[in-house]
């Protein structure tokens, strides 16, 4: 997966099992605009859900 840095940061926060208005608050833009870059990390790895998402980042060692 070739990730923005935001797309980067939000795939570590999901990884951390914060929530999307979690995730909003703590790098303070709108819960519409991390639900545009979650949609986004599911369209780019080919998942459906967070935890194929990271399964996916994982398997590429984007994530550890």
């Amino acid at each position: 997966m070739n990730l923005t840095l935001r797309q980067q940061q939000i795939l570590n926060l999901i990884a951390t099992e914060l929530t999307t208005s979690e995730i909003a608050r703590q790098l303070g833009i709108s819960v519409p605009t991390v639900e545009t870059h979650r949609r986004n990390l599911f369209r780019k790895a080919g998942v459906k859900s967070a935890a194929g998402l990271i399964k996916e980042a994982m398997r590429q060692g984007i994530i550890y």
